[in-house]
């Protein structure tokens, strides 16, 4: 096996792909599956082709992939007009390992007449399929113009929905993937410290995130999101994306900050905390406090719950039941989950998610609840073990932050 080129921010070893394909295919065998066929155009939810192929997909650009049980990957990018390339598997360009045919051509979303380069370039590699049994894996993000396409080529195929099965797979982490979620975890940590030491009033909250985000490039990160918002005591807000951040902080505000990106290599946290600029209105502080142990007592006891084998709605109905039993809101929405490649991943701590929680998910838990006066919240990862969860995997400590 070639080495990998020092241009890519820390890949994941040939060992640990290996692995996922080998349970991949194994997965395949039994269901009868021949090929999968997938697409994903971000690198915030597009964690399937990155999982297969260890590289990102990013800018809304399309990434597809085809997986066949029996043979090595063809790889469809961004790129020019009939680039066409055989590829030694074992990844000798020092990128692309598992990839025997890599093609690319320039489509773009934002032209529609272009809706069919990809699909006309998948189908080349379907072709020996073309009878065959197709899983389809994420289905969600793939564009309905690909789907068409290779239905339309292809009618003798048959197709199934095997989104599921690869989910069950890549929610449970490998030891190597678990240090990969560790060291994110850590980078978030010096991301959400430097937010603590350089917030002052007169900075917009946009200036904050710009905080956090140049900090966490310069650990790793390749992206993600900063969400964040400063109110005043009694006018309470909670975070909001970088359209919403033009608000100047002023003495005595209240800033929550989400700190949600992936580390080096890819993997997502996330981390919330709440901090207090200068001297607070009389009060404010106090109830900051006495509401986060109540929003401390609700995550450890959606953490106490996240034991294997454990139904996701289960702990979604106990939880809702403890907020309505304690006159806060419930919870409508979604406030603990899985993470991996993927900024949300299954399983949704919700009534509607099927999965359980199994040993060896990365679960973020992040409870909140609004006040007449304040926002309180919290926010935290944890890896699920034979019992439960571990330690958070979040260092920073869970408290009200006062600076100035």
């Amino acid at each position: 096996m070639t080495s990998m080129s020092e241009r890519i921010n820390k890949p994941i070893s040939t060992v640990e792909m290996e692995r996922r394909w080998g349970a991949v295919r194994a997965v395949m065998e039994s269901e009868g599956i021949d090929v999968l066929l997938m697409q994903s155009n971000n690198d915030h939810m597009g964690g399937y082709t990155k999982y297969f192929t260890d590289m990102p997909a990013t800018n809304g650009y399309p990434n597809t992939v085809v997986f066949p049980r029996d043979n090595y990957m063809t790889k469809i990018n961004q790129g020019p007009f009939n680039l066409d390339r055989e590829l030694d598997p074992t990844g000798s360009d020092g990128i692309n390992r598992g990839v025997k045919r890599l093609m690319t051509t320039p489509s773009f979303e934002s032209a529609p007449y272009t809706r069919k380069y990809d699909p006309e370039l998948a189908c080349k590699a379907l072709k020996p399929y073309e009878n065959g049994k197709v899983g389809l894996v994420g289905t969600y993000q793939m564009s309905s113009a690909m789907v068409d396409y290779v239905r339309e080529q292809y009618p003798n195929a048959t197709y199934v929905e095997f989104s599921d099965a690869i989910d069950r797979i890549k929610v449970i982490k490998s030891e190597e993937e678990i240090e990969f979620i560790r060291e994110t975890a850590a980078q978030q940590d010096a991301s959400m410290q430097a937010v603590i030491n350089e917030i002052k009033p007169g900075m917009k909250d946009s200036d904050v995130a710009a905080v956090a985000l140049y900090e966490g490039h310069k650990l790793g990160s390749e992206q993600g999101i900063y969400l964040c918002q400063s109110y005043t005591y009694g006018e309470p807000a909670a975070i909001g994306p970088r359209h919403n951040q033009n608000r100047e902080i002023g003495e005595g505000d209240i800033f929550n900050m989400l700190v949600e990106n992936n580390g080096a290599g890819g993997f997502f946290t996330e981390i919330g905390r709440t901090i207090v600029v200068g001297e607070a209105p009389k009060g404010a502080v106090r109830e900051l406090e006495l509401e986060l142990q109540f929003t401390l007592e609700a995550q450890r006891l959606t953490l106490d719950l996240l034991k294997p084998g454990t139904a996701c709605p289960e702990v979604w109905n106990t939880f809702n039941q403890f907020m309505r039993d304690n006159g806060r809101e419930e919870e409508t929405r979604l406030y603990c989950h899985g993470q991996g490649y993927d900024l949300v991943e299954r399983p949704l701590v919700r009534h509607d998610e099927p999965m359980t929680i199994e040993k060896g998910m990365n679960m973020v838990c992040h409870p909140g609840h609004m006040t007449s006066n304040i926002f309180s919240w919290i926010c935290d990862n944890y890896i699920i073990g034979g019992n439960g969860p571990g330690e958070c995997i979040h260092k920073l400590p869970q408290k009200i932050y006062q600076v100035g």
